[in-house]
């Protein structure tokens, strides 16, 4: 006879967070997802989750609201900070390669691009 998983041995805290044993994928990534309107079922596929995997998370989740929606809350404002830390360093690097001229034989392409984005 099988032993069924418990939620406990199917979430696990790790350096990253609160994670899906056996994977990298955080409750917080799982999280985003719900909170975009992805059903579980595609979750499950993009993430290549079992149905044991998926449920137990959402499960987790919903036990542990509180919690977890706390972390996830944290999560968000330390990747807004890091966004920023980058972007502010690489602001010039980024200014700098915006005047550069297309490589060469993808002139067309490029100005294609540049009228895109106008």
């Amino acid at each position: 006879m099988l032993k069924e998983t418990t939620v406990e041995e199917i979430i696990i805290r790790t350096s990253r967070g609160l994670t899906i044993a056996g994977t990298r994928i955080t409750l917080y990534t799982i999280m985003g997802y719900l909170q975009n309107d992805w059903p579980p079922h595609l979750i499950r596929d993009w993430f290549n989750l079992s149905n044991e995997q998926i449920q137990g998370a959402l499960r987790y989740i919903e036990t542990h609201r509180e919690e977890v929606e706390a972390e996830y809350e944290q999560v968000l404002v330390d990747a807004n900070e890091i966004r920023q830390y980058w972007e502010e360093r690489n602001q010039k690097r980024i200014a700098h390669v915006a005047t550069l001229p297309p490589p060469p034989g993808k002139e067309a392409a490029w100005a294609k691009l540049q009228e895109k984005n106008r």
